[in-house]
């Protein structure tokens, strides 16, 4: 219980510092970074496994790439979600996933 509520923390603390980082992206207070955080981490643990599913051909032939492009989208739905939260255009959207993802293992590896 308690490494999940570090892993939200972490993680709310990775979308604030990127959110204040990036000009396309809003998150209004830290609380809702946390909300965030907790539903994208939700969305992920949800539907991931079940989009790198259908998406079995392009994840193969990316070695695993295509990942990105489901977490943008997952992204994009946290996005759509959380009225507090707000990212401006489709590419800001990739680049705060890919930022994210490479943020949340450099964080695993050094925690």
């Amino acid at each position: 219980m308690s490494a999940l509520f570090v892993d939200v923390l972490v993680m709310s603390g990775l979308l604030w510092v990127l959110a204040e980082l990036l000009p396309g992206v809003r998150v209004k207070t830290f609380g809702t970074a946390m909300t965030v955080a907790l539903v994208y981490g939700l969305l992920n643990y949800l539907l991931f496994w079940l989009l790198a599913l259908i998406a079995f051909i392009p994840m193969l032939l990316t070695l695993g790439l295509f990942g990105l492009v489901i977490n943008a989208f997952l992204l994009w739905l946290t996005d759509r979600l959380i009225e507090d939260f707000e990212i401006s255009s489709l590419g800001m959207t990739f680049l705060m996933a890919l930022l994210l993802t490479a943020g949340k293992v450099l964080l695993g590896v050094l925690l």
